[in-house]
């Protein structure tokens, strides 16, 4: 069964309700009788039971990344430098 939330909006009392899904909301405080009771929404706990929730579900034994990524990573960084050393800054030639 859910565990529900409610304030009075007149006398400011708050308080939990164990109640079934199927059952009416409460509508009179217990406190001061009066019929101002609103529920107050809460955010809900989330509890992940299983595997595939964790970053250590898909790294490797060892705790590296896979063989492959690193051959990608060092195929781009031969790639960059490569690319810095092609474009030479312009010469500072002065026309006269």
């Amino acid at each position: 069964m859910p565990v529900y939330t409610y304030r009075c909006e007149s006398c400011g009392v708050q308080f939990e309700r164990h109640q079934s899904f199927t059952d009416a909301p409460l509508k009179t405080c217990p406190e001061c009788r009066k019929k101002a009771l609103k529920k107050v929404i809460t955010p809900t706990k989330i509890i992940f039971k299983g595997s595939g929730f964790y970053a250590t579900d898909h790294k490797s034994a060892s705790g590296e990344s896979s063989p492959t990524k690193k051959a990608d990573k060092k195929e781009a960084k031969e790639k960059k430098e490569s690319i810095s050393t092609e474009s030479k800054p312009a010469s500072s030639e002065k026309s006269e």
